[in-house]
């Protein structure tokens, strides 16, 4: 399944984003019969990350991808959703969220009985004279029953996930990307 492929201006004004696991967990007002989830299980997996598994190749020049994997709660009935964005780190050294004038949206990666993954895609404009930017993903995740948000996190990119799917070339992990 294609990726959507978003563009961004690179330069653009954006607000420091939380980098950190911020995992809010909601009362279950569901019957008895759906359990509630293991928080620490699904937060200390090993199947919760994020990585670049795209940076501008050849025959995608100034494209990032960001990939990220959940694992599943066990519960069949419950889905996982995840977001995706970009950060450039500023001369600060901070990073922070590249604006692409539009809010960051979920998207329903299937059902919570075992682990999934998903990605999106960034087309970047490099801005003419400005050196190049050093880029890096977050990847938000959410568990949900119903419309109920059970569990959040968010992963920063790494490395090290070489059997991703859609990377290019094939195996390509990164914790972070240089495009300009």
């Amino acid at each position: 399944m294609p990726q959507p492929i978003r563009t961004v201006l690179l330069g653009a004004a954006g607000v420091l984003a939380a980098i950190f696991t911020t995992p809010a967990l909601a009362k279950s007002s569901s019957p008895a019969k759906a359990p509630p989830i293991k928080a620490h299980a699904l937060l200390s997996s090993h199947e919760l990350w994020a990585t670049i598994d795209v940076c501008a190749p050849i025959d995608q020049p100034d494209t990032v991808g960001v990939r990220g994997s959940m694992p599943g709660d066990g519960q069949a009935g419950d889905r996982m959703y995840m977001s995706f964005r970009l950060q450039y780190l500023n001369p600060s050294k901070r990073w922070v969220d590249l604006s692409s004038g539009a809010a960051p949206s979920f998207v329903a990666v299937g059902g919570s009985a075992a682990a999934r993954e998903g990605g999106s895609s960034f087309q970047l404009v490099p801005v003419a004279g400005k050196p190049a930017s050093e880029l890096r993903g977050v990847v938000d995740f959410q568990w949900r029953r119903g419309r109920k948000v059970l569990l959040s996190a968010a992963r920063p990119t790494v490395a090290g996930h070489k059997s991703v799917a859609g990377a290019d070339p094939a195996g390509f992990s990164a914790a972070s990307c240089l495009i300009g």
